[in-house]
């Protein structure tokens, strides 16, 4: 039997970066408990539609929790209150009859507001742009044992390489940090054979471009590794750390 149950949506409205934003209250009956979070947001975008008002506006694209495009903080929780969950695989059913639901965008000064819940998340393409990548000769597809990786290696470097870039670590962060994205990022590449040789610009430049964008530092409060929804291990930060350093000391001894 499929059960419905009614909430009330306390949403961020703002029409753009530069107006100010505001609550707005939004009662909704009967939302089946089958439903994503993001299917009772379009029940809601229709409503809204059919009595002539704005459609709330908010990021979603594959639905699937593989893309990394969906997000919103739920009561204070980035992807809601689910563990390794994102927004759009988060189901009504975790939630209550009667639950007030506040719902409002990535908080961060490195991730402007566009407009309600979308916000501007392109500084993390930035951070990858600065080192996230390794430069090879292409060609015909390399034998596949051509290089050995160690079996330990690989499965972190995969644990590593599950960062879908969503910045509900960013959001979660008091301080705004991106370490847990940028983390990954390195971390991924610096524990295979083919990311070693730049390894050390990899590290500076990506650590260099992430401070210059407002992003703020980390404190290890570890609230990123709680409500990351793909559970990314803080251990991949202080392996950041390290790669960091062993950088700066081998360019200060040139």
């Amino acid at each position: 039997m499929k059960k419905s149950i009614h909430v009330t949506l306390k949403v961020w409205r703002q029409a753009s970066g530069g107006d100010k934003g505001r609550f707005e209250t939004y009662p909704l009956k009967d939302i089946s408990t089958d439903m994503s979070f993001l299917e009772m947001l379009d029940v809601l975008n229709e409503a809204l539609t059919h009595s002539g008002k704005e459609p709330i506006a908010f990021d979603h694209d594959c639905r699937e929790g593989i893309c990394g495009m969906c997000g919103a903080v739920v009561n204070g929780r980035p992807h809601g209150p689910e563990k390794g969950t994102t927004l759009c695989q988060l189901h009504m059913r975790h939630f209550s009859d009667g639950d007030v639901l506040v719902i409002e965008p990535w908080r961060s000064r490195a991730f402007p507001v566009i407009k309600d819940l979308v916000v501007d998340r392109g500084a993390l393409d930035q951070i990858i742009i600065a080192g996230g990548y390794i430069s090879v000769n292409t060609g015909s597809a390399p034998e596949a044992n051509s290089i050995p990786v160690p079996q330990g290696a690989a499965d972190k470097a995969m644990d590593a390489a599950a960062c879908i870039g969503c910045g509900a670590c960013v959001a979660a962060c008091p301080n705004g940090s991106a370490m847990l994205f940028a983390a990954a990022k390195v971390s991924h590449l610096a524990l295979l054979p083919q990311g070693r040789p730049e390894a050390a610009r990899r590290a500076i430049r990506m650590v260099e471009k992430m401070d210059g964008l407002g992003f703020g530092n980390c404190s290890n409060i570890t609230e990123c590794e709680a409500e990351c929804p793909k559970e990314i291990s803080i251990a991949h930060i202080a392996r950041l750390n390290r790669e960091f350093f062993r950088a700066q000391l081998a360019s200060d001894e040139k």
